[in-house]
């Protein structure tokens, strides 16, 4: 025997004043998340892992403007760098800020430019490095903020050169570790390959993530006593390659 209640629900199920609307999506922790037909909106993705396009370095400008006493020449080998001035004798306070700044350079030549010229400056530099250190930490900064896997392995090479180039640097590094390694942590167990796209990592087969590993491992064996402990607070997951 049918009920009262079943038997006017079936007769109104037909009814569009009685039919069932669709549930609003309304946002959550507000009053209409507790009204009848509604549906709590999802929660917005924030993009902890989204790259963040540079925007154009001041290095490409300078660079463009005819600033920098370098060109770019080709020989048997390919191309190479020509210096119009004894490195050694190049203002490092003014230059090699600008050779990171254009660490967020993806395009040829400005990519091959500031690998090469940083690489030279840094083998030549001697004891002007280690005066120029904290003008080097918003450029180092700014390029691992893109996010980018191609310039996070350039910027990982590029630190572990600038430490090896000269006494004290690795020492001089530590206090700038929660400037810098905020993103190495973020990416260090993120495993992804850069793909086809860049020839460096078919040849070398790198990733952000082994590059990283790399670098912290250098940035404690250059570090001094205290580089461990200042790793290990920014970094979690990292485990002394000295102690071990």
């Amino acid at each position: 025997m049918v009920n009262e209640r079943e038997f006017w629900s079936e007769i109104r199920k037909n009814l569009p004043k009685y039919k069932q609307k669709k549930p609003r999506v309304v946002p959550a922790f507000t009053i209409q998340a507790m009204q009848e037909n509604t549906i709590v909106a999802k929660p917005p993705k924030i993009g902890v892992y989204d790259p963040k396009p540079p925007k154009t370095s001041t290095f490409r400008k300078y660079y463009e403007r005819g600033a920098f006493p370098i060109a770019l020449e080709d020989d048997s080998n390919g191309q190479r760098i020509s210096w119009k001035v004894r490195i050694e004798d190049l203002d490092f306070h003014y230059y090699l800020p600008m050779f990171f700044d254009g660490l967020t350079e993806t395009e040829a030549p400005y990519k091959f430019l500031v690998e090469q010229g940083t690489t030279e400056m840094l083998e030549h530099g001697g004891p002007k490095i280690l005066p120029v250190v904290p003008q080097l930490i918003i450029p180092i900064k700014k390029a691992l903020n893109t996010k980018i896997p191609e310039i996070i392995c350039m910027t990982m090479r590029a630190i572990q050169r600038l430490v090896r180039s000269g006494e004290c640097i690795g020492e001089s590094l530590v206090p700038y570790f929660r400037q810098i390694l905020p993103i190495p942590n973020l990416l260090k167990d993120k495993n992804v390959n850069l793909g086809e796209g860049i020839d460096y990592s078919q040849q070398r087969g790198e990733n952000p993530s082994d590059l990283i590993q790399e670098t912290l491992e250098i940035l404690e064996r250059y570090g001094g006593e205290d580089a461990f402990i200042n790793i290990k607070y920014m970094v979690p997951t990292y485990e002394s390659c000295v102690m071990n």
